[in-house]
């Protein structure tokens, strides 16, 4: 499997979230022998939760998985840029890679508005690749928000 086939799967689980009507943000953790070890999307909502995002479950599905919530030699595929909670638990976590979609200037910690992933105060850097499949999930994303807009409208 290449970067997008793994962004394709992030792509389905932001998919299996706008069903949900969360914001529609997916995530894949996949070992560094190209496995998928785990994956979550958005659901802050259902579970009355601030802290689930698509890509803190992901991480959680993949310690559970590998029984160590160190994640070295991973990569975190996900559509939007990680926020700074998520970026936090990615150096926690130790991941080699992030790798996501489309940028977030409001929240991205990943190079947009903050750049967790270099900075030299931090014990742990990693690579960060943008801009796979960016279309797609900048799509996604945005006919979400314009459907709820529309909706809110519709209400007032």
């Amino acid at each position: 499997m290449n970067e997008r086939d793994y962004m394709k799967l992030a792509l389905e689980q932001a998919l299996k979230a706008r069903q949900l009507d969360e914001v529609p943000v997916g995530a894949v953790v996949v070992d560094s022998k190209g496995d998928v070890i785990g994956q979550g999307h958005n659901q802050t909502i259902t579970q009355t939760d601030p802290s689930a995002h698509a890509e803190m479950l992901a991480l959680r599905s993949a310690a559970k998985k590998t029984g160590n919530y160190r994640l070295g030699g991973a990569t975190l595929y996900t559509t939007i840029e990680p926020c700074i909670m998520c970026m936090g638990a990615v150096i926690h976590a130790r991941l080699s890679r992030v790798v996501f979609g489309a940028p977030d200037p409001r929240w991205g910690a990943a190079g947009a508005l903050y750049n967790f992933a270099s900075d030299a105060r931090l014990n742990h850097n990693l690579e960060v690749v943008s801009g796979i499949c960016e279309d797609e999930t900048r799509a996604i994303i945005r006919s979400f928000f314009r459907n709820k807009r529309r909706k809110k409208c519709q209400t007032s």
